[in-house]
């Protein structure tokens, strides 16, 4: 079980932090910050350059920690905060499969998260080596968990959707038409 442990934490761990290098350092063909703080900015995730390192940086880091075994839930944590953010508001509206850009890869990606958080880093892991393992228990693996669910819910209700934009950037017109006068 050690084994299968360690080679689902290298691989997914691994990938994932090589998603967030996409973002944040235009590694393995990404973007870089720029294009996806653009990107981010369209999503209603305004200003779109901190949301996309907030990402960048959660992919990144959440990955290396999954990768190491390295602090227990909090890597997997970080890597469920951000697939609840993309299911949501991204990929939400075009169904299941991916074959449509649907939930299906974030719902993947969220719930081995969740699984690896909940089974343990195993043997083979930093955690084991600096005999942290035993501060995971399932009531912090949960509360961990937690955190990173409410971390996206944050995220998401800092959105601004087109809709609320519009009223907002009117709002903005109104208040400078009525300082200058007719």
């Amino acid at each position: 079980m050690d084994a299968g442990l360690l080679i689902a934490r290298l691989v997914f761990g691994s990938l994932f932090a090589a998603h967030g290098g996409q973002k944040l350092f235009g590694w393995f063909g990404g973007y870089g910050l720029a294009a996806v703080g653009g990107m981010f900015e369209s999503l209603g995730f305004r200003p779109g350059r901190f949301f996309a390192t907030a990402a960048g940086l959660s992919e990144f880091g959440g990955g290396l920690l999954l990768a190491l075994g390295l602090l227990g839930p909090g890597g997997p944590a970080l890597i469920l905060s951000v697939m609840i953010v993309a299911a949501v508001s991204v990929h939400w509206q075009n169904g299941l499969f991916a074959t449509t850009n649907g939930i299906e890869v974030p719902l993947l990606y969220g719930t081995a998260a969740t699984a690896l958080a909940f089974t343990g880093p195993g043997r083979y892991s930093f955690d084991a080596m600096f005999g942290l393992t035993p501060l995971w228990i399932p009531e912090v693996t949960a509360i961990a968990l937690g955190a990173g669910i409410a971390a996206a819910i944050v995220n998401l209700a800092a959105r601004q959707t087109r809709v609320a934009t519009a009223a907002w950037n009117s709002e903005i017109v109104q208040e400078d038409t009525c300082r200058s006068g007719p």
